[in-house]
């Protein structure tokens, strides 16, 4: 039996089920509907499975990256105050050597000017020494040479005299 409704131009419907594939499609359709969602569903589940463990995972990374980076901004805090502190001593270390050195410097220098006063005081106390013993060497020998010519016989007798007394008191 054709019931085939034909419209004069161009659109109809055909009601054969054989020749229109209803029953195929919906053997398809009722197939597509009872196994899909399993097979489908066990796909989506095992896909969601591995993107929630992808997200922990990440989580977990993140959490970790996050733990390192405070410890390393820790580290850099710690190393900044140890570098500021080390030059900090660096610097006192560097006052306390300049000051040493100076100090050192000036009591070299004091030292020297004292050489050289001492020094400068003994050449004086020797140039003194050496110009009183020529001085004395002078006189004693202007004293030996004017003595003959001054000294008659009755003075010299009254100043051996007189010496000899002077001996005898002291």
């Amino acid at each position: 039996m054709n019931l085939t409704l034909l419209a004069t131009e161009g659109f109809g419907l055909n009601f054969n089920l054989f020749e229109t594939n209803i029953l195929n499609w919906a053997v398809v359709v009722f197939g597509l509907y009872k196994f899909l969602p399993g097979f489908l569903g066990k796909m989506l589940q095992k896909r969601r499975e591995g993107i929630l463990l992808e997200l922990k995972d990440a989580e977990d990374r993140l959490l970790n990256a996050t733990q390192a980076l405070e410890k390393a901004k820790k580290d850099l805090s710690s190393a900044e105050e140890k570098a500021s502190q080390i030059k900090a001593d660096s610097l006192k270390r560097s006052e306390s050597i300049r000051m040493e050195s100076e100090k050192k410097a000036i009591e070299e220098m004091a030292r020297i000017k004292q050489s050289a006063i001492s020094d400068e005081s003994s050449e004086a106390s020797r140039a003194i020494s050496q110009l009183r013993k020529e001085a004395v060497e002078l006189a004693i020998k202007k004293a030996l040479d004017s003595l003959p010519n001054r000294l008659d016989k009755i003075t010299q007798e009254n100043l051996v005299t007189q010496s000899i007394n002077n001996i005898e008191v002291n």
